[in-house]
């Protein structure tokens, strides 16, 4: 019984100077055992848990292109992931109703023509007295009934896909083409290709989608019961990368499947290595009004369910009991009795935490 008794008050006498120990070393043993000293980094956020996330295009930044009169796709030069130019040339069809749209704008031209010989001539004759007031007006209404008719027929035109200056060029030279070229709206990159070579379409069938990626959203699926917990504006960071993100939207609406809420994160700056539908796994964070500090998880030695770092000072190091209250990637975050000032262990605390419970107080 005394040597179960003297057992135990060794353990705690240990456990009580272990809590409180100073490991002696000089600085040419610390250069011996290739330990490196760094200062802390201070940190202001605490993680708060990690929610499966998708990389999603805003839905004002995609679009959907498509054939605007049927034909036969002729030409299809840009491939799925290409990067397009507003004004690029994204397709060629040949189509027998843009034929049909230039012939009537031809002939809505030619007699707007022939209305405005016949409005100057009754126009004239009018002023001399040749004719009465109302054959004039008469020709003032059918001269604006065929200028509408024309402008009607040229906007046909451009809904199909004619440009400006292509369609001057056909009133110029009545020359029909059924050529019709599809052009990007915007500046961006092919998702979908949804056409193929040959294929005959109907007006208005699919042929690429398209999305401006300067801006890409994260779509969190977050647990209701951890919903309360988060606050627009709380920063996310992806799992093992540097790329952040920041809440803009917490759903009002719970998935039936799965229980998940979904939120929103605008991702900060450049996004390379993401894509469009990648699915990720991101870390929620949150402001914190009490200081903790980010260590590399090799600064922290675990002894008898606790946490310690190595403190550098004048007669070596001193073993600080710390908190862990969250981890990311190679880094813990961390609180404890530190003033942040402090050089801490960040290489070399294997050999240090040996040092401390094989040697006591060390050499």
């Amino acid at each position: 019984m005394n040597k179960i008794l003297f057992g135990l008050l060794l353990t705690q006498t240990f456990g009580a100077f272990a809590l409180d120990s100073q490991i002696r070393m000089s600085q040419e043993q610390i250069d011996n055992l290739d330990i490196k000293v760094a200062a802390l980094s201070a940190s202001h956020q605490v993680p708060l848990f990690f929610a499966p996330a998708k990389v999603v295009v805003p839905a004002d930044k995609e679009v959907l292109i498509s054939s605007s009169q049927p034909g036969l796709v002729a030409q299809l030069p840009i491939n799925i992931g290409d990067r397009v130019a507003k004004g690029q040339l994204l397709a060629q069809l040949n189509s027998p109703s843009l034929v049909g749209l230039q012939q009537a704008f031809l002939t809505a031209n030619n007699d707007l023509n022939l209305s405005s010989l016949e409005q100057h001539r009754d126009q004239k004759l009018w002023q001399e007295g040749a004719i009465a007031e109302r054959r004039w007006q008469e020709t003032q209404m059918m001269h604006g009934s065929k200028s509408a008719k024309a402008d009607e027929a040229r906007q046909l035109l451009v809904l199909a896909g004619m440009s400006a200056p292509e369609i001057k060029q056909l009133a110029q030279t009545h020359k029909l083409d059924d050529r019709l070229t599809v052009h990007s709206p915007i500046n961006g990159v092919v998702l979908e290709r949804l056409a193929t070579l040959g294929a005959r379409l109907d007006i208005q069938a699919p042929l690429y989608r398209i999305a401006d990626l300067s801006e890409l959203w994260l779509e969190i699926n977050v647990p209701q019961e951890r919903l309360n917990s988060l606050h627009i504006g709380d920063q996310v960071r992806l799992e093992n990368s540097d790329i952040a993100a920041k809440l803009t939207l917490l759903g009002q609406s719970v998935n039936r499947d799965n229980q998940t809420v979904l939120a929103r994160a605008v991702i900060d700056g450049k996004s390379s290595g993401l894509r469009v539908g990648q699915n990720v796994n991101v870390q929620i964070l949150q402001n914190s009004t009490q200081t903790s500090f980010k260590v590399p998880n090799t600064a922290i030695a675990q002894n008898d369910g606790h946490a310690y770092l190595f403190v550098r000072n004048q007669e070596g190091f001193a073993v600080t009991e710390v908190s862990v209250s969250g981890k990311q990637d190679a880094e813990s975050l961390i609180s404890g009795p530190l003033s942040g000032n402090e050089q801490i262990a960040v290489k070399g605390a294997v050999a240090l935490k040996a040092n401390w419970l094989g040697l006591g107080g060390g050499e």
